[in-house]
């Protein structure tokens, strides 16, 4: 199987047309044709679906499609830290994260860096904790900023000292909206948006004790911003760290601290004993010499 033969494959998808797929790769249609049927007889499967106007893929193409982009990131990476390693520091990090309050922290290290190496690129993967740690174990993210709880098997880290606020979300016309804090008897029986990762979720469920078995949990997400609007249209109260959240206008969405109050720390990671570009290895030096 050709990296060449799974871009043509990538265009035709995007493209949903043979022809505009062809006309893009600079190549004729049957050209294009004759390489992507190869490539089905390889697999041994049908990738796509050619009745009608237009092209659509099979489930086995839907697969692909995914295997693909990943094996082409991974490319583009290796292509990236190699040049990089000549002369001037040049390349791309790439670090991934949920929606956390220590963001910030972790952009205050970016402007360090950028300062030193501005012609890096930094690319930001937003995810949940498993997404992202998935992601580094196949080469495709460099750096992982993670609340915790966290497996830190075979990764090194540093923990940051702030702490995520654990609050709940509400609209600013909202009966709750008025109390200083919200405790657990104000939402045993509200509609709740509950994060999706379980480990977090067994720190709520430490902080309810035996009640968290009766809570009317409405919806999960796995990321804070989609569960604040929910939260703006009435449909339920995320309880979640802070996160990206504060900068919501406080016209549509404003939060209350949890009490007692929960916090979660943080660690941002790397993993052990990986050879990294001299980009990437710069940047980890960033972070061990950061003082928040």
């Amino acid at each position: 199987m050709e990296l060449r033969v799974l871009r043509y494959f990538l265009t035709v998808a995007k493209e949903q047309s043979f022809t505009k797929a062809a006309a893009q790769l600079h190549i004729t249609q049957p050209t294009l044709s004759r390489q992507l049927a190869s490539l089905e007889d390889e697999l041994g499967t049908t990738l796509f679906n050619r009745g009608g106007h237009s092209v659509t893929l099979t489930d086995a193409g839907l697969l692909l499609k995914r295997r693909a982009l990943e094996i082409i990131d991974l490319e583009d990476k290796i292509v990236d830290e190699f040049t990089a390693n000549e002369g001037a520091i040049e390349g791309v990090i790439t670090i991934g994260c949920g929606e956390f309050a220590t963001v910030e922290t972790l952009a205050r290290i970016i402007g360090n860096y950028k300062e030193k190496y501005p012609v890096v690129q930094i690319v930001l993967h937003t995810g949940t904790a498993d997404t992202i740690l998935e992601m580094m174990k196949k080469g495709l993210v460099d750096i992982g900023l993670f609340l915790e709880p966290i497996t830190t098997e075979g990764l090194d880290y540093i923990r940051i000292n702030e702490s995520d606020q654990w609050v709940v979300g509400m609209r600013p016309d909202d009966k709750l909206a008025k109390k200083k804090v919200i405790t657990k008897d104000d939402l045993l029986k509200l509609p709740l948006i509950l994060p999706e990762r379980l480990g977090i979720q067994s720190e709520l469920a430490n902080w309810f004790g035996k009640d968290f078995e009766k809570l009317n949990v409405a919806f999960t997400s796995n990321l804070g911003t989609n569960a604040g609007v929910l939260a703006a249209n009435g449909l339920g109260y995320p309880v979640s760290i802070e996160g990206a959240a504060k900068y919501w206008r406080d016209n549509i969405l404003i939060q209350k601290k949890l009490y007692p109050e929960i916090k979660s720390s943080t660690v941002i990671a790397w993993r052990r004993h990986i050879p990294y570009s001299k980009a990437v290895n710069l940047f980890i030096e960033e972070i061990n010499a950061f003082e928040a």
